[in-house]
């Protein structure tokens, strides 16, 4: 079988390199920055192409991981896009974290040109990719997402089909609504005890083995004692998500008013120059605060 991967950022690069390293799959891939294409080739060996449309030609399964709806359709169905050049049966697997709307129509557009397409939003950040342990919702067609699950399997702890296409979307924002309110959760609780004058590092320790403990408190509440926000997903990337799950809460008639709170927090914390830091950076509006008091 032979693959083709479409976006090398810090989640696609591990994950393609996985399939290569875990699975033994013959890989070609495309990057819009070259540079970055000939890095994971000497790496990983293979090839790569000038073009997602080159990437996909002679391809059974074509993997992508890009930016977002736009980014998606442009490596799709642009003018040097995948689907232009994809054989008969020859099946999308679909990475990003975008619309459900942008799912469904790719599906249907993938269908009609005898292709299969499966939207499969992954979770577990930058670490989980390196590791190959990925948790990964998909919707698609079961005939489709059959086919390719096997491959999945070589960067992930989890997969499932939920749906038809666009279920693997609306999972992901399932998965950031509840991430939001988490992270917000464990910032006020960890600026609270250092203000009240706690070991926090005590606290937590005790606290997470009770019914407060969640991944968000283990791996991120150090962080956010010691102010360093270099460890996990950007808060423009969370931006771009939530704001993904407001735009399909306003279709469902969901409401989401917590979600939308971490929203404009975050975007505090992008006016402080924090754009590229993680989201357990939502507690230095706590310090900022302070300093306009």
């Amino acid at each position: 079988m032979r693959a083709a991967w479409i976006g090398l950022g810090v989640m696609g690069y591990p994950m393609a390199g996985h399939l290569v390293s875990r699975g033994g799959l013959a890989v070609t891939v495309y990057n819009r920055t070259a540079a970055k294409a000939e890095k994971w080739t000497a790496a990983f060996g293979n090839g790569h192409a000038p073009t997602p449309a080159a990437a996909a030609k002679d391809a059974d399964v074509v993997f992508a991981c890009v930016g977002n709806d736009d980014d998606l359709r442009q490596v799709t169905i642009g003018p040097d896009g995948a689907f232009q050049a994809m054989k008969k049966g020859a099946i999308f697997v679909d990475h990003t974290t975008a619309s459900a709307n942008v799912a469904r129509e790719l599906h249907a557009e993938a269908k009609s040109r005898g292709l299969g397409f499966v939207d499969a939003p992954v979770s577990g950040g930058q670490a989980g990719a390196e590791n190959g342990v990925l948790t990964v919702m998909c919707g698609g067609d079961p005939e489709d997402y059959d086919k390719v699950e096997p491959l999945i399997t070589h960067f992930s702890k989890m997969r499932k089909l939920l749906g038809p296409a666009g279920s693997g979307q609306l999972a992901k924002m399932v998965n950031q609504i509840a991430i939001a309110g988490l992270v917000q959760g464990l910032a006020e609780a960890v600026n609270f005890g250092m203000r009240a004058g706690l070991d926090m590092e005590a606290v937590v320790e005790v606290i997470s083995k009770g019914a407060a403990g969640s991944w968000q408190m283990e791996n991120r509440h150090k962080t956010m004692i010691q102010g360093k926000f270099d460890f996990g997903f950007a808060a423009d990337w969370m931006r771009k998500d939530l704001g993904i799950c407001l735009d399909e809460s306003r279709r469902n008639g969901a409401p989401l008013p917590v979600t939308a709170l971490v929203d404009q927090f975050d975007a505090e914390v992008q006016k402080l120059g924090g754009g590229r830091w993680d989201t357990s950076s939502l507690i230095a509006r706590f310090q900022n605060l302070d300093k306009a008091k």
